[in-house]
């Protein structure tokens, strides 16, 4: 696998960084699956649950089919509150006129579940943790695994997240996710409370069924290929999470979504917020002024 120097160099620094805590706690889990390594993904929006409640869509056309405004979401879901879909259609009609603002624009820190839209992701496996490593600005979450959360948990952009295994299914619980003026459950402005409760799914599934999963969002949403590449002749697993979300001050009811992943052999980009200046090639990049010498 081809990548950077940059990106190298980057992954050496995040190995020295956490490799004074690997053996930090016993892992009761031996023999549990390991999910290490790169995965990617080809379409940014949610995937639907088999059954249940799931993610409000991006709002569809008289035709049935969506809408071009890849941030204008359905703010009749029946899995909204007023308030919520109030915000979401706001959010939507400024997304269609100005544009709006959000934790990616802005270069906040984008809290899960909005983080899962990243595509490119690497999990890094150690005995009594798991870190999660996503592509844009090298955010990390850390898990600790068979732990319990602090009595009193003080919010924070990733929340509090312990993780114990069912099996061959890595479950993953959230709580303490912390709000601010950009964050969002999703690209739609779907807002969410300090009462919001995530729980994750992560499991290994058949390539055929991470191929078919794939093909069905890319069908729905589109393709989009940002540094993220998979192996023709590779036959092994994909990696699916399935995550359920509880807020009852923000809705109605629980809601699911499912991400799913194959293998990356493809090189991160280089994606730094306060420096990226790039779309690669899905809409034309900024035109910046440039100063025609430097001023330093």
């Amino acid at each position: 696998m081809k990548m950077s120097l940059a990106v190298a160099a980057g992954f050496a620094v995040l190995a020295a960084i956490v490799a004074p805590e690997a053996s930090r706690g016993a892992d009761a889990n031996a023999t549990a699956p390991d999910f290490s390594g790169l995965w990617g993904r080809s379409s940014i929006p949610y995937e639907r649950p088999a059954s249940g409640a799931g993610p409000i869509e991006r709002m569809r056309l008289p035709s049935g089919a969506p809408s071009r405004n890849s941030q204008s979401g359905d703010y009749t879901s029946p899995i909204l509150r007023p308030e919520a879909a109030e915000a979401v259609k706001r959010f939507g009609e400024k997304a269609r006129s100005t544009g709006v603002p959000d934790s990616e624009t802005e270069c906040w820190p984008e809290s899960p579940p909005y983080i899962f839209k990243i595509q490119e992701t690497q999990i890094i496996q150690q005995p009594g943790r798991i870190l999660i490593v996503y592509s844009y600005s090298n955010q990390i979450r850390r898990i600790r695994l068979n732990e319990s959360h602090p009595a009193h948990v003080t919010p924070s952009w990733g929340g509090d997240s312990v993780g114990h295994f069912e099996g061959g299914t890595l479950v993953v619980d959230t709580v303490g996710i912390k709000a601010g003026p950009y964050s969002m459950a999703d690209r739609y402005g779907t807002p969410y409370s300090d009462t919001l409760h995530l729980v994750e799914r992560f499991r290994m599934i058949p390539h055929d069924e991470a191929e078919a999963a794939m093909a069905k969002n890319e069908k729905e949403y589109g393709r989009i290929q940002v540094g993220y590449a998979v192996d023709p002749d590779y036959r092994g697993p994909g990696l699916q999470l399935t995550f359920t979300v509880e807020d009852p001050k923000t809705f109605t009811m629980p809601w699911s979504g499912v991400v799913t992943y194959r293998r990356n052999i493809g090189p991160w980009p280089e994606r730094v917020c306060a420096e990226n200046v790039h779309n690669f090639g899905i809409i034309d990049d900024p035109d910046l002024p440039a100063a025609a010498k430097l001023d330093f």
